[in-house]
């Protein structure tokens, strides 16, 4: 699992990297490095190496999201289908659950007038 999480985080920053040093729409890729971009990549242009190291990396990008989700998934739903062992329910106590309160103090109640 930990040479996975490794790959992942490798893959993340070379993914990242390969996609910044991708030219936009027009863009020569030399001009940045001050030459011309048929010399940098051989004359096929930069195009076609960066985008199939791009395609690479985001495969094994996805390979590597799914492995770690499943390694995680499968972790937990072993954990939630193991049941704890049954007990007997506690007995109950004399102690009643909420104290009663002591009865309040009556007044001499007056006798009636005749």
């Amino acid at each position: 699992m930990t040479v996975i999480v490794v790959l992942h985080i490798l893959v993340c920053i070379a993914l990242i990297l390969i996609v910044l040093l991708q030219a936009g729409k027009g863009a020569e890729m030399g001009a940045a490095f001050g030459g011309a971009s048929q010399t940098i990549f051989g004359s096929a242009g930069a195009m076609g190496f960066l985008s199939k190291l791009t395609t690479i990396a985001a495969i094994i990008f996805m390979v590597t999201s799914l492995l770690l989700t499943f390694s995680t998934t499968r972790k937990v739903s072993t954990i939630m289908k193991e049941r704890p062992a049954a007990t007997a329910p506690a007995a109950p106590s004399g102690i009643p659950a909420q104290p009663e309160a002591p009865p309040a103090p009556q007044a001499p109640v007056p006798e009636p007038k005749k």
